[in-house]
């Protein structure tokens, strides 16, 4: 679903929890320090995370007018 190979994806969640980031076990992963987890983030978090909040508000603004609201 990343476009990226499996063990990319494992080498990086291995680095995350060594920080104790986050757990990770056979694709199952635990979000244990959000903060530093977002600390550890490149500048992109914050711009996709705002994206995301642009599209989930518009797409709640096309509800509210189909609705009637």
């Amino acid at each position: 679903m990343l476009g990226v190979r499996r063990s990319s994806i494992t080498i990086a969640a291995e680095v995350l929890q060594k920080k104790k980031l986050i757990s990770y076990n056979r694709g199952d992963i635990s979000i244990l320090d959000r903060e530093g987890l977002e600390a550890a983030s490149c500048e992109c978090y914050d711009a996709i995370k705002g994206y995301y909040a642009k599209l989930l508000c518009h797409l709640s603004d096309q509800s509210d007018s189909i609705s009637g609201r």
